[in-house]
Parts: structure tokens; C-alpha cells; sequence
């Protein structure tokens, strides 16, 4: 098992502020445009999504399908706070408008923490395809719900509880929510990008890192050698569903309005092919390809082919697989 050196995973850090600074200096003197920025907005949340994914599909050894569950979750659960709870956000002071912003994130990570641990101790007792079935199921039960909070405010406001029943309803339902706070900006997408890079990084190296990857290499060696199988696996899969939340809480304040079907199964496969394309147990491969992913997703919106992604996507992962079958960048660990 090779250990990258230090210096190696500072690449990472500097590269990202590095390109974060250009990107701000760009903005400040005029130089790249709105569209360009929601790019870049975008390439640092698809980061962080594939690089939390990656805990749990590449370095445990798991199968899910079920990541934008969390990142769906992680959305509204921050766009509750910032557009239902305190509807006047956007017109606060700065400082107060910025330290609602950081709460709402750190709510969307926690509550998709809690659910991912939930959700995680009664499901991560199957594994392979029978995992991949349930977690997409769970995407599909966390869109069909949220889809129907209209009808759960119709029955909240039928045993008497109309208070409770009009924040439901502004859920949105199969409407979506609107008028969301842009707060999410560059400086905040690449804080986030490093912060969830240099985490699971350091996850990683520390000792419960590598129980994570002792599961991933043999499950039967790991669990002789006292490692709690369904606690650690549970473990990896809430941590990560955390990134995903705040990935969803990024994502909402970037595009300013949501709607269940931004979450759709769609949306796991997207992460999923940036992962393998990338090379499991990757953080380069994460970084590199969810980046270039995303930029061939606008040049194709761009030339109003963005339907096809599903053919594209598809070949370009086969194409990879046909020539370097680990990936386009090898394990870090």
C-alpha cells in the first residue's frame, strides 16, 4: 500500500486557493463573466461531492447510488433556514447575512450527517448490487417525499395545526422554493472545496481512516482483528453524507431556486462516473475529473446537447475503462 508523501496533498491545497485567487482577481477587474462563474461555482461542488463519495465507494469499498439523497437533503435543509426561517436574509448586514450563510451549511452537513447515520446502520448490512438498489431507492424516496409536503400540509392543517402546516407548505412541494439568497460565492466554494479535501485527506491517514481501508481490502481479516464491521461502515457513510449536505447547501445558494428533481438518480450517476472515471480511491483523480466532467457538461449545454450527456457520459467511461481499467489516476492509498 503506497503512502503519499505530505508535499504530495499540498498540491492539492495551494493548486485550489491558487486558482480561486485568479478567479477572484478575474471577477474584481471585470475580466470573466457571471456564466463563467457559476462554472466554477459548479466545478467546486461537483469536487466535493465526488471527493465525499469517494469515502465511501473507493476507500471503504461500498457501493452507493444514493449521494444525492444527501446532497437533496443538505439543500433544503439549508435553504429552510436562510429563505423560510429568515425570508428577509438577503437584506441583512453582511457579517449577519454571511453568519446565517456558514449556520445554514453547517445545519445541511449535520441533519444529512444524522440521516446518513440513520438511514446507514439498517442498510450497510447488505453489500454489493443489493446496497446499490437501496440507496437508489432512498434517492427516489427523498424526491418523492419532498414532492409531497404539500399533501402533508393539507393534513397538518386538518388536525389543527395551521402554524406547522404553513412553513410545510413552503417546502414548495412539486413547485420547488425560489428567491434563495446567492450567497454561496468563490470564496466560499473553494473554503468548502479545501475544507472537505483536507479533511477526508487527513481522515485518511489517522487511524480511523484506516479502518475504512481495511474494510475495503478484507472485511473477514478486519472484523478478526476486533474492527465493529456495520459501526465503521455506518461511520463512513454518514461522514460522508455530511460533505454531501453541505455540497447541497452550496449548490442551493448557487442556483438560487431548487425543485425535488434536481435530485434526481440522474444526479448520483453524474457523481459516480466522475468517480470511476477519475480512479476509485483517487482524491486526484476526484478533483481532476469532476472538473473537466464539468466543464464538457456546459460546452454541452452550450451547443444544446445536453440531453445527449447520457450517451457521452456513458462512452467516455467505457473508452477509459477499455484503456486503463483503475482509472485515469491510481489508488492514493
Amino acid at each position: 500500500m503506497q503512502i503519499p508523501t505530505r508535499p504530495t496533498y499540498r498540491i492539492f491545497y495551494l493548486g485550489l486557493i491558487a486558482v480561486g485567487l485568479t478567479v477572484g482577481l478575474l471577477v474584481r477587474f471585470n475580466l470573466l463573466s457571471r456564466y463563467g462563474q457559476q462554472i466554477f461555482l459548479f466545478i467546486c461542488i461537483n469536487i466535493i461531492m465526488t471527493v465525499s463519495l469517494n469515502l465511501i465507494n473507493g476507500f471503504t469499498g461500498e457501493f452507493s447510488i444514493g449521494h444525492a439523497a444527501f446532497m437533496a437533503i443538505g439543500a433544503y435543509s439549508s435553504v429552510f433556514v436562510t429563505t423560510i426561517l429568515f425570508p428577509t436574509a438577503a437584506e441583512w448586514p453582511k457579517v449577519w447575512a454571511v453568519l446565517l450563510f456558514l449556520a445554514s451549511i453547517a445545519l445541511a452537513g449535520v441533519v444529512s450527517f444524522g440521516l446518513g447515520y440513520v438511514v446507514g446502520l439498517p442498510i450497510l448490512r447488505l453489500r454489493g448490487d443489493y446496497l446499490a438498489i437501496v440507496t437508489l431507492a432512498l434517492v427516489e424516496v427523498v424526491r418523492s417525499g419532498i414532492k409531497l409536503t404539500d399533501e402533508l400540509a393539507c393534513l397538518l392543517d386538518k388536525i389543527h395545526l395551521p402554524a406547522l402546516s404553513r412553513i410545510v407548505q413552503k417546502i414548495g412541494g412539486p413547485r420547488g422554493i425560489g428567491q434563495i439568497p446567492g450567497f454561496t460565492n468563490i470564496f466560499w466554494a473553494v473554503a468548502f472545496t479545501v475544507l472537505t479535501v483536507s479533511v477526508i485527506n487527513r481522515l485518511l491517514h489517522s487511524s480511523f481512516g484506516r479502518v475504512f481501508l481495511s474494510l475495503r481490502e478484507d472485511q473477514i481479516a478486519a472484523e478478526m482483528m476486533g474492527v465493529d464491521l456495520t459501526r465503521s461502515r455506518v461511520l463512513s457513510f454518514a461522514i460522508a453524507s455530511f460533505f454531501a449536505g453541505c455540497g447541497g447547501g452550496l449548490y442551493a445558494h448557487t442556483l438560487r431556486y431548487i425543485h425535488p428533481d434536481n435530485f434526481n438518480f440522474i444526479k448520483s450517476i453524474e457523481y459516480l462516473v466522475y468517480l470511476y472515471l477519475g480512479g476509485m480511491s483517487s482524491l486526484w483523480g476526484s478533483i481532476i475529473a469532476a472538473g473537466s466532467m464539468t466543464f464538457l457538461l456546459e460546452f454541452l449545454r452550450m451547443a444544446n446537447l445536453q440531453q445527449w450527456r447520457l450517451v457521452i457520459y456513458p462512452l467516455i467511461l467505457i473508452l477509459v475503462m477499455l484503456r486503463k481499467p483503475e482509472g485515469l489516476f491510481k489508488r492514493d492509498l
